[in-house]
């Protein structure tokens, strides 16, 4: 299978959310609902004039597909030149290698591919600023800052990422 077959046969953030009827559905919904873009954000959003394809490699358990999935979605809803295909990891780990550094497929791991799916950039697990918390170990803070991260208070840092990757 190649990339573009894989990303075709992708299901939907819809189809994502309902692989769950309980509390990771509800939880991944309450950060949706509670994504609110500032007005600088939404604009750089808009800005993407070129097709943007996301493969995006995730489950409904994790808590980090959770937080970061939805901010996908929400980009989506605002410019429609972002398509997102979501797969799992277990089925297409060892194909999803070649995409990313070290030995295992790390969930969510976003994979930017322009129209032609050529390769943009990787997104995976968490956003920057919560990477740099655990690098410099000081416990309380990455205690408080997992904490807010799981409330979904680092969307927009994921969201700044994601436009770093793709350049807007």
């Amino acid at each position: 299978m190649d990339i573009k077959e894989m990303f075709y046969n992708g299901i939907s953030f819809e189809e994502f959310v309902n692989m769950d009827e309980d509390s990771y559905k509800e939880k991944t919904l309450e950060i949706l609902n509670g994504i609110y873009f500032n007005k600088e954000f939404i604009e750089r959003i808009k800005s993407i004039d070129k097709k943007i394809n996301v493969l995006i490699c995730a489950e409904i358990w994790c808590p980090d597909c959770m937080v970061n999935v939805p901010v996908l979605e929400r980009m989506k809803n605002i410019n429609n030149n972002i398509k997102i295909s979501i797969i799992d990891r277990d089925e297409n780990e060892d194909f999803l290698k070649k995409f990313i550094k070290g030995e295992k497929v790390k969930i969510p791991t976003f994979i930017f591919f322009d129209e032609d799916f050529n390769v943009l950039g990787t997104f995976v697990e968490r956003p920057n600023i919560v990477k740099e918390v655990y690098k410099i170990g000081d416990q309380t803070a990455v205690i408080v800052t997992m904490r807010k991260y799981r409330k979904g208070e680092y969307t927009e840092e994921t969201l700044k990422d994601i436009l770093n990757i793709l350049k807007y």
